[in-house]
């Protein structure tokens, strides 16, 4: 990386921190008031970099514009699918990538599982809130006071005996999930059917998506599963260090 390019990024976070004065921006990056005043009129122009009324520097809407672009462009389904693939490779079983969309927990992808039984589940589909995963690790992640009034609203069908059966114990649900980071159904929706959800967490740790691998009892008995939830922990942290754009790629050097 050039020299001129590498202290002009690390402007960037420096200047999120809050605004700051020529000497402070040339303070921080070890060099000259004229090397940071070309560095911070480049950014500027580009619009990067806003020069306030009273001289100092921040962050410029130029910045925020090309952030909001780039993540309303940024699809976690492409991202994902390739990872998807793989767990399902080494594992033979479903695997279910899931969004909050509003109040509704839906699938977005889906790789069935090679053996004849195939689960109903399909794209586009809710899940059901309160048993479901999926639905789970992303209610966990709401904050306190949405996952007290979502709880307060929902209906608590009693799909099997081991249904959630009321408010106070999806909350209990919910906080258990959020403390140990992923969340099994065991039979909750349906007797036979086991399945363990993982968050894939965006930039700022917040969950963007939950991945999932289910499997009936004949294939896969609750603790045989719960075996593999390392192999679905991660899998859902590389989708989202790739999401992120943390995870490392190595370029060709040719």
């Amino acid at each position: 990386m050039s020299q001129s390019v590498e202290r002009a990024l690390r402007i960037l976070p420096a200047l999120a921190k809050g605004a700051a004065g020529l000497g402070e921006v040339a303070g921080e990056l070890g060099v000259h008031k004229s090397t940071a005043l070309r560095l911070l009129r480049t950014l500027h122009a580009h619009g990067y970099v806003y020069r306030q009324a009273d001289g100092r520097y921040r962050l410029g809407a130029g910045l925020f514009a090309l952030a909001a672009e780039a993540v309303e462009n940024l699809d976690v389904r492409d991202i994902a699918h390739p990872h998807l693939l793989e767990l399902n490779r080494a594992t033979g079983h479903t695997v279910h990538l899931a969004l909050l969309q509003d109040e509704e927990v839906v699938y977005v992808d889906k790789v069935d599982s090679r053996y004849p039984v195939r689960m109903y589940s399909r794209i586009g589909k809710p899940v059901p809130l309160t048993v479901a995963a999926v639905a789970k690790v992303l209610l966990a992640d709401l904050p306190p006071a949405e996952r007290e009034a979502l709880a307060a609203r929902v209906d608590y069908p009693r799909y099997t005996a081991r249904s959630t059966p009321d408010a106070a114990a999806f909350l209990r649900e919910l906080e258990l999930v959020r403390r140990q980071g992923w969340a099994a159904d065991l039979g909750g929706h349906e007797e036979a059917i086991n399945c363990v959800g993982a968050p894939v967490r965006g930039p700022g740790g917040r969950v963007v998506a939950a991945l999932s691998l289910s499997a009936p009892t004949a294939a896969a008995t609750g603790e045989a599963l719960l075996e593999l939830l390392p192999l679905v922990l991660d899998t859902a942290d590389a989708v989202g260090r790739e999401y992120s754009g943390t995870d490392p790629v190595q370029e060709d050097p040719s």
